[in-house]
């Protein structure tokens, strides 16, 4: 992952979830696999094989994380999926008619996490 990805990853998941320190420990052995799109901020993960698993982890990751731009607008939300247990995608979502070509600086991203 490049860093502004592993960073945004390490933020979303430094929050506390069921199976949230088994996915921070496969942080150091994921890798990028491909973009959803030519100029698409979102990409899919792979985990290797001797990183720890999350059981019972699929889907979206139970922390809402949106964007704000520069203005204090919304702007969009990062979605960071699981698959089996092991991390699996970043989404960047966006409100409006430009898709984001990166992901945001950590700066602009507010972290909740759900019930």
């Amino acid at each position: 992952m490049s860093p502004v990805e592993r960073a945004v990853v390490e933020l979303i998941l430094a929050n506390e979830f069921p199976g949230a320190a088994e996915l921070r420990a496969q942080v150091d052995f994921v890798q990028v696999v491909a973009k959803w799109g030519v100029d698409s901020a979102s990409v899919d993960l792979l985990v290797s094989e001797e990183a720890p698993r999350s059981p019972g982890v699929t889907g979206v990751i139970p922390v809402d994380a949106t964007v704000v731009d520069k203005t204090g607008s919304l702007f969009g939300e990062i979605l960071l999926w699981a698959t089996n247990g092991c991390l699996s995608a970043i989404e960047y979502a966006w409100y409006g008619d430009e898709p984001p070509s990166a992901l945001p600086d950590i700066g602009m991203i507010s972290i909740e996490v759900r019930p």
